[in-house]
């Protein structure tokens, strides 16, 4: 259903003159499908914004979320205080990581970045090197939109208008070699850490170089710097693992979490932190404290859908198909490459895909990617527009006949054009 009329809800990352008297109201959602107020079905290829892994609906993450709303709502976690969907998450958590690792909590993919940078540079001036203080990230990397977030984005458009941020260097995302002479231009003795997705998600779906993250990895335990995995839109399923960076063999220093964590069936998100990086912070009677954290940081239904959907990710294997599935879609999408409007598919690491359009594309229609979103739409399939293209990272219970469905309504869109 699209509304028309004068909206008073401001939409995240939204042109407000035209979505003010036009928004598409979701009224439900079952598995991969969702359902508009006039009842028109989508395929929703998009998993909504990288996050709804188990697919819509479930009644389990429902009955685990409304149960602990009857015991205990949330419940501060500042100081000593603790409930106890938030003591077993954290500690499943900190169990399927890859490294001996603790749990910080926050309520979002951007608040774990934040946390993430905080950390590291809080890390550091508690061992005595108050100046390392840099950030490194990668162009086309998000990192969400918070102080830090916004400071670390490789993504131009999203960095420009909001003055003077935080100190950072960005590097291209596919070259070791720019990596290595950032650190050492700048300094060893002042990077405090490197951030990456395991694949570059909402800069436009770039799968890493075969052995990058591996010598980024490497990289970074040779000068020093920590090396921090945002793998908020990588894990649980996405790339076949819990955390996305099992299947590179990495054990990064941190690794931020959110999104497929609930499958957004309620916010949360957090960071795992290495037993490294939480040493100083932990041990000892003149250990210094973080002051930082957020107000629901550990809220206990939250923890409790964390819990649900961790069940039913493990118990039902789909954990597994984000990997299994990985070349379908890409398959699937492939063949679009054939369009002069094209300009490269990418894919094949985990259920996420691309489709870049061509500059003559752009010439001819400088609103393609508006275009193709809404032509796809008409054709009952959601998919997701960035800069130069579209994104789909459908739900991990799609399966090669949806994918084929959102083959056909690429087509489609590539055909307005």
């Amino acid at each position: 259903m699209t509304v028309t009329g004068d909206t008073s809800f401001w939409h995240p990352f939204a042109d407000m003159s035209a979505v003010r008297s036009s928004e598409l109201v979701i009224e439900r959602g079952e598995d991969v499908w969702v359902w508009d107020a006039h009842g028109k079905r989508y395929l929703d290829a998009t998993a909504s914004l990288w996050y709804a892994n188990v697919g819509h609906g479930r009644p389990e993450i429902a009955a685990a979320v409304a149960e602990q709303l009857g015991r205990l709502e949330a419940y501060s976690a500042f100081g000593d205080f603790a409930s106890r969907p938030a003591l077993e998450l954290a500690s499943t958590l900190a169990d399927l990581a890859p490294m001996p690792a603790r749990v910080f909590f926050t309520t979002g993919g951007g608040e774990s970045v934040d946390t993430a940078a905080k950390l590291a540079c809080r890390y550091w001036s508690a061992l005595g090197e108050p100046d390392r203080t840099l950030l490194i990230s990668r162009t086309a990397g998000y990192h969400g939109t918070n102080g830090f977030g916004t400071a670390l984005g490789g993504i131009p458009a999203n960095r420009e208008g909001f003055g003077p941020q935080v100190e950072t260097v960005q590097v291209p995302h596919d070259s070791l070699e720019a990596l290595e002479d950032a650190i050492a231009q700048a300094g060893p003795e002042r990077v405090a850490a490197v951030f990456a997705e395991p694949v570059i998600g909402a800069g436009g779906v770039y799968p890493p170089l075969p052995g990058y993250l591996e010598g980024l990895a490497a990289l970074c335990e040779r000068t020093g710097a920590l090396f921090v995995a945002d793998s908020v839109i990588c894990g649980f399923g996405r790339l076949g693992s819990w955390f996305g960076v099992e299947r590179f063999g990495l054990k990064p220093d941190m690794i931020t979490f959110a999104k497929g964590v609930t499958s957004g069936y309620l916010p949360l998100g957090g960071v795992v932190v290495s037993d490294r990086v939480a040493e100083p912070f932990w041990n000892g009677p003149d250990a210094p404290i973080l002051r930082h954290g957020a107000t629901y940081a550990g809220h206990a239904a939250c923890c409790a859908a964390g819990l649900a959907n961790i069940a039913l990710l493990e118990n039902e294997g789909l954990l597994r198909r984000g990997q299994e599935q990985e070349e379908a879609l890409h398959g699937a999408l492939k063949p679009l490459e054939g369009s002069e409007a094209v300009a490269e598919v990418r894919g094949g690491v985990g259920t996420m895909a691309a489709v870049e359009f061509s500059e003559s594309a752009f010439e001819q229609r400088p609103d393609a990617v508006g275009r193709v979103v809404m032509a796809a739409r008409e054709h009952g399939v959601l998919v997701r527009g960035l800069g130069r293209g579209v994104a789909v990272s459908p739900p991990l219970s799609a399966g090669p006949e949806h994918f084929a469905l959102i083959h056909d309504a690429m087509a489609e869109g590539l055909s307005s054009l």
